[in-house]
């Protein structure tokens, strides 16, 4: 799919061009979600417990102090905080170190945003370590900056991890848009003020006033996102 940047001819559209994406990690970009569920019930099965798959539901697209502490309030396991996160990252990393699949239309969109010099962050609520692993499937080069679960005192679905970006790219929250596949992230991308598409994954993500849902990132494209920008505006109707 080839694309452009709309010409941009007078200040009110110069108001209502898009700066910058804001991209989520698991379930948007890489097709990881199932790895972070299989990782779970592993620790656990060798805690002495199995999990339900009613709490898949509960654990996706959040951070992991959030995810791990629900599963030990549910489970009872006797293990603490620090070090269940500890087992449920090395589990995880384990499986990505055989491979990263990339969803439908990523690595697509990821070379179109680059090709017209868009700024791109990947905005996580995994942790760093994990991430600067699948960057090597990704390509760090495709991104201006990553906000990492383990930067912030508050992620997903607190809207810091996107203000942070919007802060250290010098750009206006309302004139990004973010690209997440869960309930989670996308409240957080709302929560900052940006424009969402939601691309679900594992669970659906519910139409809202204002929210974009899509079945697949190859729904996404540049000019599609700048759209967003340009009809929150009002700048085309």
């Amino acid at each position: 799919m080839t694309s452009s940047i709309p010409a941009v001819g007078t200040r009110s559209a110069e108001a209502a061009t898009l700066q910058a994406v804001f991209l989520d990690l698991d379930g948007t970009l890489v097709d990881t979600e199932g790895f972070w569920w299989e990782a779970e019930a592993e620790v656990f099965a060798r805690l002495g417990h199995t999990l339900d798959d009613r709490h898949r539901e509960v654990v996706v697209g959040g951070p992991m102090s959030r995810s791990a502490g629900y599963l030990l309030r549910e489970t009872g396991a006797d293990i603490g905080l620090t070090e269940l996160s500890t087992l449920l990252n090395e589990a995880f990393v384990a499986r990505i170190g055989r491979g990263v699949p990339l969803m439908p239309g990523a690595r697509r969109l990821l070379s179109e945003l680059a090709a017209h010099r868009m700024p791109a962050a990947l905005v996580s609520a995994s942790h760093r370590t994990v991430i600067e692993q699948m960057l090597h499937s990704l390509g760090p080069e495709n991104f201006a900056l990553v906000v990492a679960g383990d930067d912030l005192m508050r992620t997903k679905p607190h809207p810091d991890p996107y203000l942070t970006a919007a802060a250290r790219l010098g750009v206006d929250p309302a004139r990004c848009a973010v690209v997440e596949d869960t309930l989670t992230g996308v409240r957080a991308g709302e929560a900052a003020g940006c424009r969402v598409v939601a691309v679900p994954s594992v669970t659906p993500v519910p139409a809202a006033p204002g929210r974009i849902v899509v079945r697949s990132l190859e729904e996404v494209d540049l000019p599609f996102l700048q759209a967003l920008i340009t009809e929150s505006r009002g700048a085309v109707h």
